[in-house]
């Protein structure tokens, strides 16, 4: 269906959904309008789907509007027998409200965390090697000035999550040769990882760190997960990269940390607040490259989530194989 072959959506997470449990095969709604495109459609089709109306009859609903949480609702509201939704964005906490109201044993949601993982993984890396290169500075610079920047081989990164975009940037950093560290809920073991630890090792790992890496989902559990004690930890050499959500951080004590040069750098491409104002400190910071959250953009979206859509569309219908599996109560 695209351009482009994407590990991560063949590789994401699979959950068979057991019979008692399996959403009834309805017509399926693809809303809001304005965001719909025959990309869209042609994949709910090509899942096996029957596209249809929102209303008394409809049994699923893609929902395409990542700034639109009411709308959500709404539709909802006008289709109480839905039984399944798939959502747009890898990351789900703009929808906890809907994931909360209507958090019930028949309703299936699923995201599409994993199907973004490539273009953000190479978004990650980008970052990482920008602050080890100084390129904000010499983006900025008028004149010739000093040699600077670092190398990424060798070095050691910490990887904060384990999802689809952890799985990637590892694939991408293997020929640099660095020592991976993977810090995740549990310490099961992440395949092309040096170490896997569990999050309440965080401040142990972070010392030693080169480059941090942030990929772990937003929920009331990592909210600042980043703040003013951890940077303490980190080495003022080191690199931080957020490609996940602002609110993993601080940004206050973020802003502090560079100004002080208790911080290398930091590379982000989410903010808190997103977007972030004009003046903000952090857009004149030569230790700092901002990017308006375009790892993935509309145009590598588009082909990636229709390949979701069928996907999941296809374990509606009939496999009962979904990928990307959301828990309402966990928020991811």
């Amino acid at each position: 269906m695209s351009r482009f072959t994407h590990r991560a959506v063949e590789g994401a997470t699979v959950e068979v959904v057991e019979d008692d449990r399996r959403p009834q095969v309805g017509p399926i709604a693809v809303l809001p309008e304005e965001d719909v495109t025959e990309e869209y459609l042609e994949a709910v089709r090509s899942g096996g789907g029957q596209v249809a109306s929102l209303g008394a009859e409809t049994r699923a609903i893609v929902w395409l509007g990542p700034a639109d949480p009411d709308g959500l609702l709404s539709a909802l509201d006008e289709g109480p027998n839905v039984q399944w939704v798939q959502l747009p964005w890898a990351g789900v906490d703009r929808f906890a409200q809907a994931l909360a109201d209507h958090d019930r044993p028949d309703l299936v949601w699923t995201s599409a965390k994993g199907a973004y993982a490539q273009p953000v993984a190479e978004h990650a890396l980008a970052l990482a090697l920008a602050g080890l290169r100084s390129l904000t500075e010499r983006a900025r610079a008028a004149s010739w000035g000093d040699k600077k920047g670092e190398s990424l081989y060798g070095r050691n990164v910490v990887i904060v999550g384990a999802g689809g975009i952890a799985v990637e940037l590892l694939r991408l950093l293997r020929p640099f040769d660095v020592h991976a560290t993977v810090v995740r809920r549990s310490a099961d073991p992440v395949e092309g990882a040096d170490r896997t630890v569990s999050a309440d090792r965080l401040d142990d790992v972070l010392p030693d760190a080169d480059i941090l890496v942030l990929a772990a989902a937003s929920t009331s559990e990592t909210r600042h997960l980043i703040d003013a004690d951890r940077l303490a930890l980190l080495k003022p050499t080191a690199v931080l990269v957020n490609i996940a959500r602002g609110a993993l951080v601080d940004t206050d004590a973020l802003v502090a940390a560079l100004r002080e040069e208790r911080l290398g750098f930091a590379g982000l491409d989410v903010t808190d607040p997103e977007p972030l104002p004009d003046g903000h400190p952090l857009w004149t910071e030569d230790r700092a490259l901002v990017t308006p959250h375009s790892a993935d953009t509309p145009e590598m979206i588009a082909p990636l989530l229709a390949e979701r859509i069928r996907l999941n569309v296809e374990a509606y219908v009939s496999t009962g194989r979904f990928v990307g599996i959301v828990d309402p109560r966990a928020g991811y």
